[in-house]
């Protein structure tokens, strides 16, 4: 199955590559070159990164896909209560986060940018543990820039996506309007013609 580029934020995005369509449990993340396809198609690495990986074992992948999967999973369950409480403490969290984040290497370039130069960060990815720390700076940037109560789940019925509110009004309900958003619309058409 494709991977959905709903969530607004590259965070978001990673908590949706476990999904549910139709009931059925989708994890985009099944292995390590999985993984890594789903890094370069959310922009998160270039593909002369995944040249650089190519020299790493397919086992190193796996094992990297492995724990890129077990960081969903907690931090699935940490932003679910995040964004609820956002003022709580969160120091172990933090720590786990942290200890992620220290896996990330950066470089800086100096790139043209709308006519004029400027100094950018890029990830720099020698080993598959690099992965891992890229996934981590986006959810510490989650948490550092964005206002918590805009962190929502799809209201649709048995959809599991999650997405940043970005809307003018704060008002969104779906994952898509034209996918969940359309379903519910029809469902209620139905129950009011039904009625």
């Amino acid at each position: 199955m494709e991977p959905v580029f709903l969530g607004g934020h590259p965070a978001m995005d990673f908590l949706n590559t476990s999904f549910s369509p139709r009931g059925e449990r989708v994890d985009v993340i099944s292995d390590g070159r999985a993984f890594l396809d789903w890094l370069v198609r959310a922009g998160l690495v270039t593909e002369s990164a995944v040249r650089l990986t190519r020299r790493l074992s397919a086992e190193r992948l796996d094992a990297v896909a492995n724990e890129a999967r077990r960081m969903r999973s907690w931090a699935e369950a940490w932003i679910a209560r995040w964004s609820l409480a956002p003022g709580a403490d969160y120091r172990a969290e933090l720590r786990r986060l942290n200890a992620w984040l220290h896996h990330g290497a950066w470089h800086r370039e100096i790139q043209p940018m709308n006519g004029r130069l400027a100094i950018v960060e890029l990830p720099r990815v020698d080993d598959a543990d690099d992965l891992l720390g890229l996934i981590a700076f986006q959810l510490a940037s989650l948490v550092v820039s964005e206002d918590p109560t805009l962190v929502r789940r799809c209201a649709g019925d048995g959809c599991t996506l999650w997405f940043l509110d970005r809307t003018k009004g704060h008002r969104r309900l779906f994952c898509s309007a034209s996918a969940c958003g359309n379903r519910a619309k029809v469902a209620a058409f139905r129950a009011r013609r039904r009625a």
